[in-house]
Parts: structure tokens; C-alpha cells; sequence
């Protein structure tokens, strides 16, 4: 299509998404409307020396940067010209009453497919900060994602000194197989799947891996200068640790909500979540390059994690060369001390340092009721292994995961699809369990019987139910920390403990003053984590372990937001471009 003829296309097709949703309140109507166009495409891209074709989003790697202000709308238009499936999600968004653009396949949409079209259409309410986007489908997501940056609205300033520059820093793993292939592989033989060979920055995995020193992210400063480093953990399976030699790191927003500001040495950051930091650089130049280094916490069994570490270079522009900014790869280079990879110990004092900033420009609106109390356990499990098959997970199983015991089966058509035009006969059921059926000690010796159920269950709820979960790790098959991401609502992490979660006692310690708030939260490993949200936003939600192979197992589940009584608590119908199945 000719440039003249694409510009008005693309207003058109905006237009009519626009028309698809409800009125926005006075207070949303401040902002502006920003399209972006999205074309998923196949690009070839080396790296460890070897050279692999990779989906993209415009032919690049990391995807482009979003960039909105606190209500803003913003229309992206996804073009699949690749032969796989796509959908993309916005981590973070709340997505008020436009779930039909949160994006995961088969709860809010079915995938777009090759040659198709989508058109995501949704206002940023209430948000300022860092969150991020990517693929929302099987793996893709390896490297199919980008920053979302939300700025203040106009003329609003942060609530900390402005930086003199803001720098994206997007942490990834990098796999020399096709990751379809990789989980493929996995879900067939019932096996863990082969972890990756390398993380990266920015897409570059650095100088400590093979011929990889020209493939290495470098961030020039200023002496003397403050910058924001907004910090996105993109990768599949692990949760890093982050540190830069001989500088400190001042946490100022987690997953763009305030926080307190407090200083560390080192940060630790889940798959899902978001970290934006102030970095001073030293007043005088130092005469010495700085690695940035990242690399995995875990407490899983070696060898089922890639143990590797990804390293960066801070560099600083010397006001006494010409050019000032020229690279000296012959000054020293020195190295932070990262904790051990299983230091839960750091990892635990680290959380428990993030509050919300709770003032009355940005108060903490914990719910200080609950109408709902559920209690979810989430862990491994295990199928049996078909008749005439020789499987490789635990004792000639297969690997699954569950929550309260229920493996989730991705349906062949749309959750919220069927919810909304009536026809969930056959494609899911309103039983989730709001507990285990079957109670042990979780985090003790693990039940002999390890076998899960299976199947598309969800949680139906009412408008503005206020809602406590604690979620329980189990044992079975060993302890880890879960990061959980929940779509369409922010929570309060309002509690958290090892071993078993004791209603009776644990309550008492929650703080309901100035709990972080969060979209995606790390259950220690072996422990518990409890969370407050009101569910104020109609639809149907996916709630799942943002490590790539649990979800592949089944850490997932869905929660369905009825719609309220009031014209302004229900969802509107369905764009007219909505992919098929």
C-alpha cells in the first residue's frame, strides 16, 4: 500500500476502534491518542557466533519503545506476517474496561494469525513508570518484546530530583535453538526443557561469552550526572540479581508505582517485573571502566537453570580527551560482588525493603476489608506417561504445574470471547477450587501421590469484590520461588513468610499502611505470599508463573470479573477486528 494511502487507512481503522469503547471520564480525557504500528516479522540475528532467524516486531531486537503519558490512549495495529500464531500483551496496563486488548492467546483473544490483523486499543489510567510488552503465545516471547515507558501527565514532575537522561535496560535470555522447538520438545517428552545459552542487555549477551565482546552494552555517562535506568527482567525462566561495580542503586518505582526510595548495592528482579533506579555517576572522572553484571537467583537443582552470568560495561566520557565520550578499553575494569545464586537470604531482605510511597499525592489504597478469602497452592506435579511412551520427567512422568491442583488447559477458542456471547459449554467451567481439595503439609515431605487434574477452570467473582489470596508454594519436586503476574488489576503484597501459611497467626503481622504495590510478585521459595486487590475491572483475567516452562506446565489460572450493575461496570462488546479462532 502506498505511504498516502496507508496514513489515512490506519486513522480509519483507529477511528472505528475507538468508537468500540465507553466514554472516558473528564479526568482521562487530558491526554492524546498515539499509534504505533507493529509488523511482526522474521529477521536474522547473530549471536554467539551463530546466526538464527527470529521473530520480531519491525525487524528489531530488543522491539521498539511505547511511549505514553498518564492518559494517553494508545492504538497499536499488528500486522502477523510470520507463519507462527502471535498476540501481544501490555504488561502492566490495568486495561480498565478493555480487556479485549489485554492480549494473552486464547483468555482475551485468539491469536492473530499469519496474514491477519489486530488493532489494540487502550487508555493508560492511573499509571505512570516503567512496564513493558512482548508476545503472549507459547515462547515467542524469547524475542518478541519492548519497553513501555508511561511518562507523568504534563507538567506533573516525578516525586524524586528529574535524571538528566532515562536509559531502558531490558534483561533477556538468549537460546542458539528455536525456543518453539525447545518447549516443543519438552512438552512431548514430559522432560524440563533446555535452558538457554546466554542472557543478554538490550539483546546483547556481553564479554564474558564467547565471541560476544563486540556484541556488548555499554552505557556512557557524565561525571557528576544522575540517570533513570528503567529496568525490565524480559527473560523466560530466571529471576536475576543486578549490580554495578562500585556505584549504588537508589529503587525508585517498581512496576510503575512509587516506592521509597532506598539505596543497594544489588537489586533482585523477577521475569514480569520492573525496576526503575537512580544511578549518580561519581563527580570526577574515575579513570576506570565498570562492569554492570546480571545473573540468576534460583534455588532449583543445578543444571535445570542456565548458571551463566551477562555483563555490561559503564563506561565515563573524560573531559580531558578529545573526543570526551571515546571508549578506553585500557583502564581498569572493576567487577561487582553479585549474592550467591541461591541466597534467599538476600533475596528476602531485599523485598522487604519495597513500600509504597503512600503519600496523598500517591496513597496506598490497600482495601482494609475483604469480602473473598482464597487460598491457592502452587507448585509442580506430574501426569502419567501415555501407553507405549518413555517419558523423562520425575520417575518416567511428565512434568506439570499446577495451582490448588489444577493443571490449566489452554482452551481452542477465547475465555473472555465465550463468557461474553454466552457459549461456555464445553470450552471452561466456573469450579475452580478457592482452596486445595486435598490438604498436606505443603512445604514437608510432598504427598506420595504427585499426579495432577487437568482442566479450564476459572474463578467467577462480582464487580468491586474485595479480594485476599495467599498464595502457598509447595515442595513437590522441589522448592522455588514463583513470580505470579496478574492481568487487569495492580495488588498490595500486604504479607509474605516461609512454611506453611497459618491463618490463625500470620494476619497479624500484614501491613496494611504502605504495602508495595505490584502486577507481578515473587512467592519465596518454600513460603507464601499474601495479596489484596479490589476487582474493579470486568472481564476475564489470567493469573499465571512467569517462568516460561511453569506456565507451559499449567501455573495458570483465570479469574472472571462480572460485570457491575451500573452502566460504567461493564464491559463494552468486542472490537469488530477481534481475531478468530
Amino acid at each position: 500500500m502506498p505511504a498516502s494511502m496507508a496514513l489515512p487507512s490506519l486513522i480509519m481503522l483507529s477511528c472505528i476502534a475507538l468508537l468500540q469503547f465507553p466514554a472516558l471520564t473528564e479526568s482521562q480525557q487530558t491526554g492524546i491518542t498515539r499509534h504505533y504500528q507493529f509488523d511482526i516479522q522474521m529477521k536474522n540475528v547473530t549471536r554467539l557466533c551463530e546466526t538464527k532467524s527470529i521473530v520480531t516486531v519491525n525487524g528489531q531486537f530488543p522491539g521498539p519503545k511505547i511511549e505514553a503519558r498518564e492518559g494517553d490512549r494508545v492504538v497499536i495495529r499488528v500486522v502477523n506476517h510470520v507463519p507462527y500464531n502471535i498476540s501481544l500483551h501490555w504488561h502492566g496496563v490495568r486495561q480498565l474496561f478493555s480487556a479485549w486488548a489485554d492480549g494473552p492467546a486464547y483468555i482475551t483473544q485468539c491469536p492473530i494469525q499469519s496474514g491477519h490483523s489486530y488493532v489494540y486499543n487502550f487508555t493508560i489510567v492511573g499509571q505512570r513508570g516503567t512496564l513493558w510488552w512482548h508476545a503472549h503465545i507459547s515462547w515467542l516471547r524469547a524475542t518478541v518484546y519492548g519497553p513501555l515507558v508511561i511518562l507523568p501527565k504534563t507538567g506533573v514532575p516525578y516525586p524524586f530530583a528529574k535524571p538528566y537522561k532515562e536509559v531502558p535496560l531490558i534483561f533477556g535470555e538468549w537460546f542458539k535453538a528455536d525456543t518453539e522447538v525447545v518447549i516443543s520438545q519438552a512438552l512431548q517428552t514430559g522432560a524440563g526443557p533446555n535452558v538457554s545459552e546466554a542472557y543478554t542487555i538490550n539483546g546483547l549477551p556481553g564479554p564474558l561469552y564467547n565471541c560476544s565482546a563486540k556484541d556488548t552494552f555499554k552505557l556512557k555517562v557524565k561525571p557528576g550526572k544522575t540517570y533513570l535506568l528503567r529496568i525490565i527482567n524480559a527473560a523466560l525462566n530466571d529471576e536475576l540479581f543486578f549490580s554495578i561495580a562500585n556505584h549504588s542503586l537508589t529503587i525508585v518505582d517498581v512496576d510503575a508505582v512509587y516506592v521509597k526510595p532506598f539505596t543497594t548495592e544489588t537489586l533482585l528482579i523477577t521475569p514480569g517485573q520492573t525496576t526503575n533506579v537512580l544511578l549518580t555517576a561519581h563527580a570526577e572522572y574515575p579513570g576506570a571502566n565498570f562492569f554492570m553484571k546480571a545473573r540468576p537467583y534460583s534455588t532449583a537443582r543445578p543444571g535445570t537453570f542456565d548458571n551463566t552470568t551477562v555483563a555490561g560495561i559503564l563506561e565515563y566520557e573524560n573531559p580531558y580527551s578529545f573526543p570526551p565520550s571515546s571508549f578506553n578499553k585500557n583502564l581498569p575494569l572493576f567487577e561487582p560482588t553479585l549474592p550467591g545464586m541461591n541466597d534467599t537470604s538476600f533475596a528476602t531482605n531485599y523485598t522487604d525493603k519495597l513500600r509504597s510511597l503512600a503519600n496523598a499525592q500517591y496513597p496506598a489504597n490497600v482495601p482494609q476489608t475483604v469480602d473473598r478469602h482464597f487460598f491457592f497452592t502452587v507448585g509442580l506435579g506430574a501426569n502419567p506417561c501415555p501407553k507405549n511412551k518413555t517419558c523423562q520427567g520425575p520417575n518416567g512422568t511428565m512434568f506439570s504445574a499446577t495451582v490448588n491442583n489444577v493443571s490449566f488447559v489452554l482452551p481452542k477458542t477465547a475465555l473472555l470471547q465465550s463468557h461474553f456471547t454466552g457459549k461456555s459449554n464445553g470450552v471452561y467451567t466456573s469450579d475452580f477450587p478457592i482452596m486445595p481439595l486435598i490438604q498436606f503439609n505443603y512445604t514437608g515431605i510432598p504427598p506420595n501421590n504427585t499426579f495432577v487434574t487437568n482442566g479450564t477452570k476459572v474463578l467467577v467473582i462480582p464487580f468491586n469484590t474485595s479480594v485476599e489470596l495467599v498464595l502457598q508454594g509447595t515442595s513437590i519436586f522441589g522448592v522455588e520461588s514463583h513470580p505470579f503476574h496478574l492481568h487487569g488489576f495492580n495488588f498490595f503484597v500486604v504479607g509474605r513468610g516461609f512454611g506453611n501459611y497459618n491463618p490463625d497467626k500470620d494476619p497479624s503481622g500484614f501491613n496494611l499502611v504502605d504495602p508495595v504495590e505490584r502486577n507481578t510478585v515473587g512467592v519465596p521459595p518454600g513460603g507464601w505470599v499474601a495479596i489484596r486487590f479490589l476487582a474493579d475491572n470486568p472481564g476475564v483475567w489470567f493469573m499465571h508463573c512467569h517462568l516460561e516452562a511453569h506456565t507451559s506446565w499449567g501455573l495458570k489460572m483465570a479469574w472472571l470479573v462480572l460485570d457491575g450493575i451500573l452502566p460504567n461496570q461493564k464491559l463494552p462488546p468486542p472490537p469488530s477486528d477481534l481475531p478468530k479462532c
